[in-house]
């Protein structure tokens, strides 16, 4: 059977692949991390998007899932407050709301793929835009900000950093370094991202260490050439 008609469900004899990093293990180094707690769907999304034999569109799919869950999982970290509805019943219920000044940023362009999911859990949220190129001809000159579109009042406001990737850092690192060029506090940015290597971790947090970083995975594997495989244009 192709990866294509089995990708949305798992066969029976899966089994949970072992994985180098786990939540556990990388606690103690990184205070502000989080690893979402991983279980056979969120660790079969991981296989099907790691396996080079998937076919676009189920690649599609499943990336739009797995990013479903780690910007679900990203507004538990927005400040909310008390709030008291009516029921239909007329019962008072104590509930919770957020508080307003929230926003997203992508990072052109594979970050441009976690904007549907923020929009379908806020659908009136702003996003905001950043394009960070590395330098071809010198890999070990800091990458270099292209273009960028922020809200103007995003210094009061609470940041979500959207990159599905993050290999070395370098584009999280020079992304948090614009944020801050705008005013806007260390400790309201939680980047968003699928997949991370340690190395990327130590890089970004060495320098911000009161941003928040939400993930599925810490591996030392993260060339998935995700930008490519998401938007087709890898052949």
């Amino acid at each position: 059977m192709s990866v294509c008609m089995m990708a949305g469900t798992p066969p029976d004899n899966f089994i949970l692949p072992i994985t180098k990093y786990s939540g556990a293990a990388t606690d103690d180094e990184f205070s502000r991390l989080h690893v979402l707690k991983s279980n056979n769907q969120i660790s079969w999304l991981r296989t099907i998007l790691r396996n080079a034999k998937t076919c676009h569109g189920d690649f599609v799919f499943n990336a739009d899932r797995l990013i479903r869950l780690v910007i679900e999982e990203a507004l538990n970290f927005l400040p909310t407050h008390d709030k008291t509805v009516i029921t239909p019943k007329g019962v008072p219920y104590e509930g919770k709301a957020f508080n307003k000044g929230n926003c997203g940023v992508s990072l052109v362009r594979s970050g441009e793929a976690m904007e549907k999911s923020l929009r379908e859990c806020c659908r009136s949220i702003r996003i905001g835009k950043m394009l960070i190129r590395h330098d071809d001809d010198d890999s070990c000159r800091p990458p270099k900000v292209i273009y960028v579109r922020l809200p103007p009042d995003i210094a009061e406001r609470n940041v979500l950093l959207m990159y599905p990737l993050m290999n070395t850092g370098g584009t999280i690192h020079q992304s948090i370094k614009e944020l801050k060029k705008n005013n806007v506090k260390e400790d309201r940015i939680i980047i968003c991202t699928l997949f991370v290597t340690p190395d990327s971790l130590r890089h970004v947090f060495a320098e911000f260490p009161t941003v928040r970083i939400l993930t599925t995975e810490v591996n030392e594997d993260c060339a998935l050439h995700f930008g490519e495989r998401y938007f087709g244009t890898d052949n």
